[in-house]
């Protein structure tokens, strides 16, 4: 497969710079792969994992919430938070994940802190999905 330029940046960091021959990540309308030389492209992420294809495998990331651009000459994906699957902090996201759980116990639904804990929640959740499929 023909590589392409990958970059992914986070608030604090540039997480990914580098060539890549697939990509295949989640949008709010589902499933999206890219390749080299893919059509012009741009649609928001949800909370959700991504799988980049580096030396013929594939590598799992995490992200919560962000934006993805494609054009023929390289992909831009711009995201709260990005971390390899397998640097993820299992039992830090299985803490959290039980914190979240908590809170919304304890909140009335749509309030702002059942939101907050629910989304909170989502992101726990996904680490630890992407953790397992490393």
């Amino acid at each position: 497969m023909t590589p392409f330029k990958l970059e992914i940046y986070t608030p604090d960091k540039l997480f990914f710079d580098g060539e890549t021959e697939n990509l295949i990540v989640r949008t709010t309308v589902g499933d999206k792969g890219i390749l080299a030389r893919h059509e012009d492209y741009v649609a928001a992420l949800p909370i959700g994992k991504l799988k980049v294809k580096i030396d013929g495998s594939f590598k799992v990331a995490a992200i919560s919430e962000g934006t993805i651009k494609v054009s023929r000459d390289k992909t831009v994906i711009l995201t709260q938070s990005c971390e390899w699957a397998d640097k993820i902090d299992v039992e830090r996201a299985k803490t959290a994940k039980a914190k979240a759980e908590e809170r919304m116990a304890k909140a009335e639904k749509d309030d702002k802190a059942y939101l907050l804990a629910e989304y909170k929640l989502k992101r726990a959740v996904n680490r630890i999905e992407a953790h397992d499929q490393k």
